[in-house]
């Protein structure tokens, strides 16, 4: 699988067709005192410097989980994409009426596909998940908003002792292409609560390209139907005290066909998910029980 960049992402900066090197980088003069490439220097001219310990693959199986509905015409698209430091590759697919899944079998031959038991982007999630066997798992969509070449990023903090990873459009290196204006405003405003009620410092909230450890499944006690499950496995992630980080991605555009995002709605689901699930809800609300 190829992992080139997307038209709407600029590649690395370069000067004279060479990679930029770091300060500590050696340049050994020739006779006459001027800088000279060894011979191994020339051999990789075109590819940048890496340390000796920089790592390409996980050591750890890794399950990607891509929820689908009527995402035929991306989903070629996604698939290429796909790096090669993926294990398995899920489909959950949600009733398509389209060839969402014969096209995905066509572009991944090895793709699993699993049928989601019920409706919305939570139980397809949780379906994925269930039938995941990856000591990682990665999750994102297939519309073609989030590039597959950044999974590498997610599963470098997995392995060097984090436990949850999710992607910021709000850090430097990140962004978004498909930011509207409601969407930006409600996405500050959810971000807002959740620092406020959770004690945490997090800087992009409604996002749903994450990765996190299988064995913290049980931990996240996922339950959510529809997209407000993203807002819950980060809540859940924040109360069972996992190590998070955030790290920078680009959102793009859809490629093709219409959201099944409903900013409104599905906000307000959202904001009752955070406050529902704050420190403290559960056992205040289970008290007044247990004196019935």
């Amino acid at each position: 699988m190829s992992t080139t960049l997307p038209p709407h992402v600029v590649p690395y900066p370069d000067h004279d067709g060479r990679p930029q090197r770091r300060a500590e980088d050696r340049v050994h003069p020739d006779q006459n005192g001027r800088p000279q490439r060894r011979a191994e220097d020339r051999v990789t001219a075109r590819r940048p410097m890496r340390r000796s310990g920089d790592g390409v693959a996980s050591k750890h199986g890794v399950s990607l989980v891509v929820p689908a509905h009527n995402e035929a015409r991306n989903i070629p698209w996604v698939f290429e994409q796909i790096p090669r430091c993926v294990d398995e590759v899920i489909l959950v697919d949600g009733s398509s009426s389209d060839a969402t899944v014969p096209v995905a079998r066509h572009c991944l031959p090895t793709v699993r596909s699993v049928q989601q038991s019920g409706p919305g982007k939570g139980n397809a999630l949780r379906t994925g998940f269930a039938a995941a066997t990856g000591e990682y798992i990665v999750m994102m969509d297939a519309d073609g908003s989030m590039w597959p070449g950044e999974i590498p990023h997610y599963l470098h903090f997995l392995d060097h002792g984090y436990d949850f990873v999710k992607g910021s459009r709000c850090i430097a290196g990140g962004g978004s292409l498909d930011f509207t204006r409601v969407r930006s405003l409600g996405n500050r405003a959810l971000l807002a609560v959740v620092n406020r009620l959770y004690d945490a410092s997090l800087t992009d909230l409604c996002y749903g390209y994450c990765a996190f450890r299988r064995s913290f499944l049980d931990a996240l006690d996922l339950r959510s139907t529809g997209f407000e499950i993203e807002a819950e496995m980060i809540a859940h992630a924040l109360c069972s005290g996992l190590r998070i980080a955030e790290v920078p991605s680009l959102e793009l555009p859809r490629r093709s066909g219409r959201s099944h995002l409903h900013a409104i709605s599905d906000g307000r689901r959202v904001l009752r998910t955070l406050i529902s699930e704050r420190p403290g809800a559960r056992a205040s609300a289970a008290a007044p029980a247990e004196e019935r």
